[in-house]
């Protein structure tokens, strides 16, 4: 399935040669990047699986006065990757920003977590960047110019419980990205490359994954709107840096880990494992999107939208605080904020709605 339309405007006409792919570009933090990129003149194209968000996002694009061309792509596959790229140069011309952010994700212990359902979310959510990179870097190569943005999670620092798969394709994307950055400098290649870390989103993503425990999941608060990541992302893309940070709880996050990583081990087997689950008991029946798209329009947000925050108060420095600027709170003020952090979080932590969530 695919869908183009064609620019409408000046506006559009004047920018047309700039061009985003993003994966992943029909729900969530996917759909609100392909809304800004639109809303500033870019070419969108979005890969997915679902139809009917395709046509839906490609909608959202053309309303915006941009250029859209929806592709129905499995990430895990290669092959469709790689299709895909050659079908966006030919009818956009030359890819200027491709930005991974396709995943998906089971909520549950790793004992319940099966061999295939493992393998499937580590297929999406992390060769889908490997594959998403490669077909980028075979089109900038040859042109010594271009970008690419990884939305990583700080979950690529710290895993978390009932997420090990997740947790792990996101350290996975981490050191691959990093790997490639030593590459890209060895051989002199001016391709930008940027690794975005995101906190809890309110995404559509936790009514459509794979669910095996007693309650529909959550994200940990605190949450935020995935509108507050675009911007941040469509900022970076204009101002790239090595690694950029979005809210409190990335920066929280990272630095705990780097302080004292047995500390958080204890503080979050009890925070998170109560603070993923709403009081709603888990519907079973609902489809899933591991295996198969979940095939509607989900939209940008998902449930969460009387408890997300539309800013942060990082998010004007967030694209310029970057991974050094962490590294020197780190050595400067870390023993002592990573305290007051555990401390604040410990007490001011949303109680559990239920005793105890078991799978």
């Amino acid at each position: 399935m695919s869908q183009q339309t064609s620019p409408v405007g000046a506006r559009a006409s004047a920018v047309e040669q700039k061009v985003v792919v993003i994966t992943g570009g029909t729900s969530g933090v996917g759909r609100a990047l392909a809304r800004r990129f639109a809303q500033a003149g870019w070419s969108v194209a979005v890969l997915a699986r679902g139809a009917r968000g395709l046509v839906a996002t490609a909608s959202d694009i053309q309303r915006a006065g941009a250029r859209a061309l929806a592709l129905q792509v499995d990430v895990s596959d290669a092959a469709q990757v790689f299709a895909a790229a050659d079908r966006v140069e030919r009818e956009f011309g030359p890819i200027d920003v491709w930005i991974n952010n396709a995943m998906t994700t089971v909520f549950g212990p790793i004992r319940s977590i099966s061999p295939a359902e493992f393998q499937r979310v580590t297929d999406v959510t992390y060769h889908g960047f490997v594959w998403g990179t490669q077909a980028a870097l075979a089109r900038m190569r040859p042109r010594n110019r271009g970008m690419i943005v990884q939305v990583g999670s700080a979950l690529a620092y710290r895993g978390i419980a009932l997420q090990a798969a997740y947790c792990g394709a996101k350290h996975a994307i981490r050191a691959f990205t990093d790997s490639l950055r030593c590459e890209l400098i060895h051989e002199g290649i001016d391709i930008k490359l940027t690794m975005v870390q995101l906190p809890a989103v309110n995404t559509p993503q936790f009514r459509h994954c794979l669910n095996k425990m007693a309650y529909e999941p959550q994200p940990v608060p605190p949450i935020f709107q995935p509108e507050v990541i675009a911007e941040t992302i469509y900022y970076a893309v204009h101002h790239p840096r090595r690694e950029v940070y979005v809210g409190h709880p990335t920066i929280e996050a990272v630095i705990g880990n780097e302080v004292a990583p047995g500390i958080l081990d204890h503080l979050l087997a009890s925070s998170t494992w109560e603070g993923q689950f709403t009081p709603q008991h888990a519907d079973h029946g609902r489809p899933s999107n591991l295996f198969a798209p979940v095939d509607v329009d989900a939209g940008a947000h998902g449930a969460f939208d009387g408890r997300a925050r539309t800013r942060d108060w990082t998010s004007s420095f967030a694209p310029w605080l970057g991974a050094a600027g962490v590294r020197i709170l780190v050595a400067l003020i870390a023993p002592l904020w990573a305290m007051a952090v555990f401390l604040h979080r410990w007490l001011s932590r949303e109680k559990p709605t239920v005793a105890t969530h078991g799978p």
